[in-house]
């Protein structure tokens, strides 16, 4: 089976409810120019949205709505191309991770900065839900 490279509607972490638990109980770590934070809990049903994804970026750092989305593209982009191993980890393990990118940085970087800066969360997210040892149900 040919891995897909997509970001759907239901990959995309939307709901202000989910977010603001993601805030409230989820656990954070930083990899410069990126603050992550991250929530891992059960899946309750084995279809539902294992792994969901946001950004944010600050409107204090970046004026022009142009320059926040264009952060918001290389950042899902990276992110999309590079998730297929964090997401079959999860989903061997039967849980569910919403993860949530602030954009920190005070400049507009080049994409194979983005990438590599992804990789290196993407790296220490898996390490993160290979130590989990949340009981299965």
């Amino acid at each position: 089976m040919a891995k897909q490279f997509t970001l759907g509607k239901n990959e995309r972490l939307k709901s202000r409810k989910q977010i603001e638990q993601l805030f409230k109980e989820g656990k954070s770590f930083a990899v410069f120019p990126y603050k992550v934070f991250y929530r891992i809990a059960h899946c309750q049903l084995p279809t539902a949205n294992v792994l969901q994804f946001g950004i944010g970026v600050s409107n204090r750092n970046f004026k022009k709505a142009v320059d926040r989305n264009k952060i918001k593209r290389l950042s899902r982009e990276a992110w999309r191309v590079q998730k297929n191993e964090l997401k079959e980890r999860v989903i061997k393990k039967n849980i569910t991770l919403n993860i949530f990118f602030i954009y920190t940085g005070k400049e507009i970087v080049e994409y194979s900065f983005v990438k590599e800066k992804v990789a290196v969360i993407l790296k220490k997210l898996i390490k993160l839900v290979d130590e989990n040892n949340t009981p299965h149900t």
